[in-house]
């Protein structure tokens, strides 16, 4: 017998299944997701926790009429099997491939294009009032889970939403990782009765009649206060009755039948309705089900068998020893406090949380309210650390500004995925830190290009009376010996590579491409160019002299860094050269780093070379600056 899942190539073959068979449909989906992420990576658990939740959407709601928006995208892989992307899933994650989350560009079905959490709700709140005020047919449904209710944006929305009472279906995918569940037979009860026809009809006649009678209207607040106060008991569910929507749940969210019976009440409701369901995150998957800490939720390779990772042999990741240098100021300082938003894991804070869980806070998707968090902590003596990926800081940059900045606040910001992440894509490439933190009066913006670098720098800023912010890349360090953490002169680089007597071409390098430049230098020698390199190290304050000194005696400077070139780390030592009239004098520049534009999905070794940010790129680079004497020289 074939797979049902090769006769869907769009989400009409999906309703033409009786709903009998939508059960093994969704087990057949499972599997895809489990081969594939086990080959590309991915978000694995969060996709199979979502499965019947996808499929029952699509069999009652008519995409892309009906516009479907996920929240954050990690539950949207049985979606994109859906949606005309099957034969292609396979390709998911890698260069070429589909994206890993929703894109517009790539189908009519993509409703919203989203990689961070909490946007859902405002999306389709957005999309559904455009339908009201341009008369455009169809529904609009916002599936949010995965911890996205933590993130106040979603609040926001909710609280719109309410208050325009326009019939908007919120799907609140519980798995219990986020909000806490109160499953039982009379909530299940009470969810069927207030999800059903019958009900809502009553509910509308008792509420027209009454409206028409004496003192009608307090007999409709009574019967309101009277239902709620009911629920209260036994759901969750008051705190979005008190937002203006109508509850239901909890249900049972991998019951597919009874699910599709559900979204077929609601999709005739008036009003704005939010639907809880219950999930099990990795549902299907024992070794994603029994992952206590994340359930599967963000994996590399993978053996299918055991879902233990297959790894090549390397030098320890960035991310593991950012903590374990934590851990040991946090041993030494017992004012170090460790601050994430829903990154744990992701950040490796789970070793502080370990060994330091008085001193170490995961305050949930809530990047803004960490920053301000982290504010308050400073101004009372303590010296917290935000730990948040690059891509995600993005989220609080008034509070870094307004509530970090402005007051000097000794808060250190430690920034992971600084540069290109891979296989992640747009969504979450750090490309703009250095250019959106550069420009912030009183912050100390540092790079650094090894593990030494890391430890000192995390080290200089705890040290340091005012704001600080450090980024590394993902991956792996060096493979270099440890040193202990020492205080850097801020806005001091240092030589990486010197040349005896006029260099022919100064390379500039930030953080994680310095190792690139003195590949580079280390090519160019042998064709006779004689290659400086500066480690840059700070990015703000710039080391003036160093740099401006070096390119005055070089006259032909390449500049690199694994961020984006307008407002980043070249432009600032653009600016540097202007001050000093070395641009006047005719001094040769050459800007290498990321382009104007959101760099795709892809291996993250390849993206360097195709953007000229490894060793042979910055060798190229070198060659066009220095001009026909080099290229005589390589001759």
């Amino acid at each position: 017998m074939g797979r049902l899942l090769d006769s869907i190539d769009s989400p009409s073959d999906l309703k033409r299944l009786p709903v009998d068979d939508l059960p093994r449909l969704c087990e057949e989906i499972r599997e895809e997701i489990i081969q594939t992420c086990a080959k590309n990576g991915g978000h694995l658990g969060s996709s199979l926790g979502a499965v019947e939740l996808n499929v029952a959407l699509h069999y009652v709601y008519t995409s892309p009429t009906d516009k479907l928006v996920w929240d954050v995208g990690h539950q949207a892989y049985a979606h994109k099997l859906l949606t005309g992307r099957r034969e292609r899933f396979r390709t998911i994650r890698t260069e070429g491939g589909l994206a890993g989350f929703p894109e517009r560009h790539e189908s009519e079905h993509d409703a919203f294009g989203v990689g961070h959490a909490s946007t859902a709700i405002s999306a389709a709140l957005g999309m559904l009032e455009a339908k009201r005020l341009s008369g455009a047919p169809g529904k609009v449904v916002a599936l949010v889970g995965d911890g996205a209710m933590t993130g106040g944006v979603a609040f926001e929305g909710l609280n719109q939403a309410g208050y325009l009472g326009r019939n908007l279906l919120v799907v609140l995918n519980d798995n219990e990782m986020s909000i806490s569940p109160n499953v039982g037979a009379l909530s299940e009860w009470f969810s069927k009765k207030f999800a059903s026809r019958t009900y809502n009809r009553w509910r509308r006649a008792v509420k027209d009649f009454l409206s028409h009678v004496p003192k009608g209207p307090e007999a409709i607040d009574m019967i309101r206060h009277g239902i709620n106060a009911t629920k209260a008991l036994v759901t969750p569910g008051i705190l979005f009755e008190g937002l203006g929507f109508h509850y239901v749940g909890p249900v049972d969210g991998h019951d597919v039948r009874s699910l599709v019976e559900t979204f077929q009440k609601l999709a005739v409701f008036d009003g704005p309705v939010l639907l809880h369901a219950i999930t099990t995150k990795g549902k299907g998957y024992q070794p994603a089900e029994s992952d206590k800490a994340t359930r599967g939720h963000g994996l590399s390779f993978f053996d299918v068998a055991t879902g233990k990772p297959v790894k090549k042999a390397s030098a320890k990741a960035y991310t593991d020893l950012f903590a374990e240098a934590l851990c040991e100021e946090m041993e030494r300082d017992p004012r170090v406090v460790a601050i994430t938003a829903a990154m744990l894991e992701g950040t490796g804070l789970i070793k502080a949380k370990a060994r330091f869980p008085e001193r170490t806070y995961d305050v949930g998707i809530a990047e803004q309210h960490a920053v301000t968090f982290a504010a308050g902590l400073a101004c009372e003596g303590i010296r917290p650390v935000v730990a948040i990926y690059s891509t995600f800081l993005q989220r609080a940059y008034d509070e870094i500004i307004h509530d970090v900045a402005l007051q000097r606040l000794p808060v250190t910001f430690a920034l992971d995925r600084g540069g290109l992440v891979g296989a992640d894509g747009k969504t979450h490439q750090g490309a703009f830190d250095v250019a959106y933190l550069r420009c912030v009066p009183n912050l100390v913006v540092m790079a650094p290009s090894d593990e030494n670098e890391l430890r000192h720098m995390l080290h200089t800023a705890l040290q340091h009376d005012g704001p600080a912010a450090f980024r590394f890349p993902r991956g792996a360090g060096e493979g270099i010996a440890l040193e202990p953490p020492q205080v850097l002169p801020i806005g001091k680089g240092r030589i990486a590579r010197a040349v005896a007597g006029k260099p022919d071409v100064c390379v500039v390098a930030l953080g994680s491409t310095v190792r690139a430049a003195l590949g580079a230098a280390e090519a160019l020698a042998k064709e006779g160019v004689a290659a400086s390199v500066i480690d840059a190290r700070f990015a703000k304050p710039l080391d003036e002299e160093l740099i401006a000194g070096e390119a005055e005696r070089a006259r032909r400077v390449v500049t690199v860094e694994e961020g984006c070139l307008p407002g980043g780390f070249g432009a600032a030592c653009l600016e540097l050269f202007e001050r000093r009239g070395l641009i006047a004098e005719g001094l040769r520049v050459k800007r290498l780093g990321l382009p104007d534009e959101f760099v795709t999905h892809g291996d993250q070794g390849r993206q360097r070379a195709q953007l000229g940010l490894d060793a042979e790129g910055v060798a190229r680079a070198c060659r066009e600056v220095v001009g026909e004497r080099a290229k005589r020289g390589a001759a």
